[in-house]
């Protein structure tokens, strides 16, 4: 550590202990300990933001009166990293296999894709335009809904809003201008989702270790670079679920690093972390 810091400003290992406890007991992330100088530097935010002497005394007020400051301390402490169309292949296979085929088989044209941790919205808006550019002519006689959750309520409101910074060409422009607003003269480096596209998406606030309100079935379900973040236990409980709650042949989406581990057998993989409900 930074031999700076003061008495008050070390993170001492009971509280780290019991940081890494309290974040596993209410979402089910495990930090290890080389999550420890993440750990440090987002509460070392709160503390001040919060006007905390020191580690000691906000730990205190999570022990003492945890569902007063759930909301702020769990959007604090969440890794929200995400990006237009990312690992692509997985919007390819929607485009190539899966769209084609419900298009097919759906005798009652209704498509439910759900993005279980949208974070500050790309993921559900890349599946917005995916849907769109492929069903262009027959959206309007189709019932399309796509269900965006995440745990923390600060990057859902940003991703609800569909305001975002224009750099690095962060995604064709043809798509761009088809599906996005171009800045005002005041912030030209903005851009901004259409209402078309916004219509698709309802984003609601979901910590994945609750309780679902929604009932389904869903076609797809995307679980992208999540359960990486959770202990196997969690893990298999999840993918239980989502077995539960997808249509028969539906698709489950994971992240480029995880796998199904001992649920596999429920899944037949279609494709680069792509699984069909058996």
């Amino acid at each position: 550590m930074n031999n700076t810091r003061t008495a008050d400003s070390v993170l001492s290992e009971k509280d780290f202990k019991f940081i890494c406890e309290f974040v596993y007991e209410n979402t089910g992330i495990v930090l290890s300990e080389g999550k420890r100088e993440m750990v440090y530097r987002r509460l070392s935010q709160i503390v001040r933001e919060r006007k905390f002497d020191s580690f000691t005394q906000y730990c205190q007020l999570l022990r003492t009166n945890p569902k007063s400051e759930m909301t702020y301390f769990v959007n604090a402490i969440t890794t929200n990293l995400t990006s237009f169309f990312r690992e692509s292949h997985h919007f390819e296979f929607l485009t190539r296999t899966e769209l084609p085929q419900l298009l097919k088989n759906n005798s009652n044209k209704r498509i439910r894709i759900w993005s279980s941790a949208s974070s500050t919205g790309e993921e559900p808006y890349s599946i917005a335009m995916t849907v769109m550019d492929f069903m262009a002519d027959k959206l309007s006689s189709w019932d399309v809904k796509i269900l965006a959750t995440d745990i923390d309520s600060n990057v859902l409101a940003k991703a609800s809003d569909g305001i975002y910074l224009d750099k690095n060409n962060i995604m064709p422009i043809a798509t761009k201008k088809r599906f996005f607003s171009t800045g005002t003269a005041q912030n030209k480096e903005r851009i901004r989702a259409k209402q078309n596209i916004k219509d698709l998406i309802t984003f609601k606030q979901l910590n994945l270790l609750h309780e679902w309100p929604m009932k389904g079935p869903f076609d797809v379900i995307f679980c992208r670079n999540v359960v990486i973040y959770f202990d196997k236990e969690t893990q298999n409980d999840l993918f239980s679920r989502f077995h539960q709650l997808l249509s028969p042949g539906g698709l489950l989406i994971l992240g480029h690093s995880e796998n199904l581990g001992k649920c596999q057998e429920y899944f037949e993989t279609v494709g680069r972390t792509v699984f069909r409900k058996v």
